[in-house]
């Protein structure tokens, strides 16, 4: 009975031994960000898959509250351009397609309330290389469309990252 007891009390202990170290070695949950505004407008067209991605994971993993109206924002993101392309990267003796590379671009400035830029204008450039075979076109095609939105999806967490490294300038 008393061993019982032991173990359970050893094993309580090392959970908040455990619980401990990760909270002292700055252990954060990846999406979570502390931004260093408590407002942001996400100027991105509602239709772009990037800025819908971008405002569900601001509102689920940061402090910052995301507004609909541009001058209640105390920063506001906007992008500035988007680009996707798709080149050969190898072919076979026969002289087809082996491998692509597909690049995903995308640029943003993050600004404040009055314009003036908070950080500097950021390009961000993702690639992405799969193997092609025209025994299998639509499953390579839907293989695409996967590694698009997984670029997509790392684009949105550098975007975050980023935007918590910001430093706030003083006087704002």
């Amino acid at each position: 009975m008393f061993q019982k007891q032991l173990r359970r009390a050893s094993r309580v202990l090392m959970m908040f031994a455990c619980a401990a170290l990760l909270a002292g070695c700055g252990f954060q949950l990846r999406g979570s960000a502390t931004l260093p505004f408590d407002s942001l407008y996400v100027d991105i067209p509602p239709t772009n898959q990037v800025g819908i991605e971008l405002k569900r994971n601001l509102r689920a993993g940061t402090n910052a509250k995301i507004t609909e109206v541009r001058s209640e924002a105390q920063a506001i993101i906007t992008s500035v351009s988007e680009s996707r392309s798709k080149t050969i990267l190898s072919i076979n003796s026969s002289g087809r397609v082996r491998e692509f590379r597909l690049r995903y671009g995308f640029s943003y400035a993050l600004v404040d309330a009055k314009g003036q830029p908070l950080a500097p204008p950021a390009n961000l450039a993702l690639e992405r290389d799969y193997s092609f075979s025209d025994d299998q076109i639509l499953a390579k095609e839907a293989e695409e469309a996967l590694l698009y939105r997984d670029m997509q999806s790392d684009l949105v967490q550098q975007i975050i990252r980023r935007l918590a490294a910001v430093k706030p300038q003083a006087g704002s």
